[in-house]
């Protein structure tokens, strides 16, 4: 285990290992969405709904599957749920790769979303990591995601054009296989700690959680987030090539205004941290967004257009999926973050099958523009509603080891009264099951070490 100042080399090696097991499987979920509505034509049932329904299904099996399958990592422990959901992913990716028509292709990426791994992979971190270094773990898992997303909507035009639609599905299942040998040869073996309340929902707090009125605003934000995704991806390739660009040339475009999105959005997150304006920007971001899809109902056949909608598109999306997580980790009560998170990203999930169906519906009856538009109204009602969200400010999360005995009922009421007077703490909950104190701090008045030396008297 690491010291308190940074990783050890078995952490640091565990942590890089888990963000490559799921950004490439998230690459293999992201990496069809540019691709699809081009190459899938010779399917037999194709239309623009089925369209919207193969880019977003594997989000309705992702939302019913992502908390049950971290509570079967609690039980049966974390690497045979990865493996498992690895070993799903694949058998979805091989059927939709052998499918000649829409329905079989539907039915691997529901087999693919089955594969719901994000619970048990944040545990395992939880479980091999530091307190101290969780934070760190967890960031550049967070990371890697971003990081698949950017080189799916390169690699996937690249793949198809050179192995078609097929030959996409092929490299995810590789993808798979390759996950799973890493688990084997790259992740240490582990202690299970069953539940961690930072990572892992708690059944009894979900009705809490679920009137909590600031969630519930980042829950629907998220939803709405990832609709806007789906839904555009259903109708953006075939804008694209209706303007003129062949489909192989897609990822001309796409890299980079990814690229330049991902330099735009680094000196506003760091104004938002410091200046406390993180409200303002992402406000600002919704904004942006719409504008953004406007921008592509009006720019119909112009590829210039397009391509700074897809700029202004890719820095919103992009600084709100980065700010999403982070309001949600300083509104979560303390003790509850694994379960906001679950219900957050069940909520993510969702929105992706929503917005696959949504999109491939208006593409069908209205044609791209109807699409850009009315997601954009979407925009528009997430800005209403979003603008009721707290102005959130350095609030911070901590999990510390109880070095006494809580067994007693006065003890640990005791502790509990004495931490919450320390300067800074604003939530403090005491989990006796797991010997542990979870605290929900001001970090910039909170001193950790003086809770250290509290607990551990």
């Amino acid at each position: 285990m690491s010291d308190e100042q940074g990783f050890s080399p078995r952490e640091r090696r565990a942590s890089f290992t888990l963000a490559g097991i799921f950004g490439m499987r998230m690459l293999g979920l992201f990496m069809i969405m540019p691709v699809f509505a081009l190459y899938g034509d010779e399917l037999i049932g194709f239309s623009p709904l089925w369209v919207g329904i193969v880019i977003g299904v594997y989000g309705l099996t992702q939302a019913a599957l992502q908390i049950p399958a971290g509570w079967l990592s609690d039980r049966i422990g974390r690497k045979p749920v990865i493996y498992g959901g690895l070993a799903l992913f694949a058998l979805g990716s091989v059927v939709a790769a052998m499918s000649e028509s829409v329905y079989g292709v539907a039915i691997g990426r529901v087999l693919q979303g089955s594969g719901a791994i994000a619970g048990a992979i944040l545990a395992l971190a939880a479980d091999i990591t530091h307190e101290e270094n969780r934070t760190k773990a967890m960031a550049i898992i967070g990371v890697c995601i971003g990081i698949s997303f950017a080189i799916a909507m390169v690699l996937g035009p690249v793949l198809a054009s050179f192995f078609g639609l097929s030959g996409v599905f092929w490299a995810t299942a590789v993808l798979s296989i390759v996950g799973m040998v890493m688990v084997y040869f790259m992740l240490p073996n582990s202690i299970h700690k069953g539940q961690i309340r930072d990572v892992t929902a708690a059944p009894e707090l979900f009705s809490r959680l679920l009137k909590d009125k600031q969630l519930l605003r980042l829950d629907f934000g998220i939803m709405l987030l990832h609709l806007t995704l789906t839904a555009v991806f259903v109708a953006f390739p075939l804008t694209l090539l209706d303007a003129g660009l062949a489909a192989e040339r897609h990822w001309w475009l796409y890299l980079p205004m990814l690229l330049l999105s991902f330099i735009l959005i680094v000196p506003f997150l760091i104004l938002g941290a410091k200046r406390n304006m993180n409200k303002q920007l992402f406000l600002a971001s919704i904004l942006v967004m719409m504008v953004s899809l406007i921008l592509m109902a009006t720019g119909q056949g112009h590829i210039a257009v397009l391509a700074v909608a897809m700029l202004l598109y890719f820095t919103a999306f992009n600084f709100m999926e980065a700010s999403l997580p982070a309001f949600l980790s300083m509104l979560a009560p303390a003790g509850a973050k694994g379960t906001a998170m679950g219900i957050y990203s069940t909520s993510q999930f969702l929105g992706a099958f929503l917005g696959g169906v949504l999109g491939g519906l208006l593409y069908q009856e209205l044609g791209g523009a109807g699409v850009f538009l009315l997601v954009a109204a979407c925009m528009a009602f997430w800005f209403w509603l979003a603008a009721g969200m707290t102005n959130v400010s350095k609030v911070r999360s901590h999990i510390l080891p109880i070095g006494v005995n809580i067994e007693d009922t006065a003890r640990r009421e005791s502790l509990l009264t004495q931490l919450l007077a320390l300067p800074g703490v604003q939530e403090a909950l005491i989990i006796p099951e797991e010997g542990a104190a979870y605290l929900k701090v001001d970090g910039n008045v909170f001193e950790l070490d003086q809770a250290k030396r509290l607990i551990n008297l």
